[in-house]
């Protein structure tokens, strides 16, 4: 009769859902490392053998899932794609967050920026380039990209502000850090992708201040 009161107990102490919060941490979790894995696996594929080549059963066997489960987390492989670029513009926003503040909107982004591709790998950067160039579906949410880029930039660059003309700013920098990366990525490739990604960078900033004088 004990063992059954604290038995009882025992299941009151569950959250309302009837699990416990460690539980669904753990599950949570485990969600978060499968779509890693599968998005790891996905652009492993795409770089190696092309987008349009890689089939969602390629890109499930590589990252030990089923066919069924890739379908849980992506509802294709543009958008695999775009959870990659997600990730990367996160990455970007903290990075400029975490900038000295005594530095400038422009040179908060741009070294945020140069700090961001320069723990890219040249060769894959620009074979992930090339990729988006030559696939239209790949384009279209590439143009997307840009624009939510642009707006997170502006978010982040914004917790600088002191003043709204300083949000003015933040918006007006965002928007010329986006076409930065943009128009500076193409040029890096169409040069060959032969200067360190972050060399470029600081020369794109450079010509851009030399336009703002």
């Amino acid at each position: 009769m004990k063992a059954s009161k604290v038995a009882g107990k025992g299941v009151k102490s569950l959250s309302a859902e009837g699990k416990s919060p460690t539980a669904a941490g753990l599950r949570e979790r485990k969600r978060q490392e499968t779509r890693e894995r599968l998005t790891r696996a996905a652009m492993s594929l795409f770089l190696e053998r092309g987008f349009e080549a890689t089939t969602i059963d390629d890109i499930a066997a590589a990252a030990d899932v089923s066919r069924r489960s890739f379908f849980h987390y992506f509802a294709s492989k543009e958008d695999v794609v775009a959870a990659w670029q997600e990730g990367a513009a996160g990455a970007l926003v903290a990075e400029i967050v975490a900038r000295p503040a005594d530095e400038s909107m422009l040179t908060a982004a741009e070294n945020a920026i140069a700090a961001a591709v320069k723990r890219l790998d040249p060769a894959e950067a620009a074979a992930m380039s090339r990729l988006k160039r030559d696939n239209p579906a790949l384009q279209a949410r590439d143009q997307l990209k840009y624009e939510k880029l642009e707006r997170a930039l502006a978010d982040g660059l914004a917790r600088r502000a002191r003043t709204k003309s300083d949000r003015q700013k933040a918006r007006l920098v965002a928007m010329i850090a986006t076409g930065v990366m943009r128009v500076g990525g193409e040029s890096w490739i169409g040069e060959g992708a032969r200067e360190k990604p972050e060399a470029f960078v600081k020369r794109t900033f450079d010509a851009i201040r030399a336009i703002l004088k």
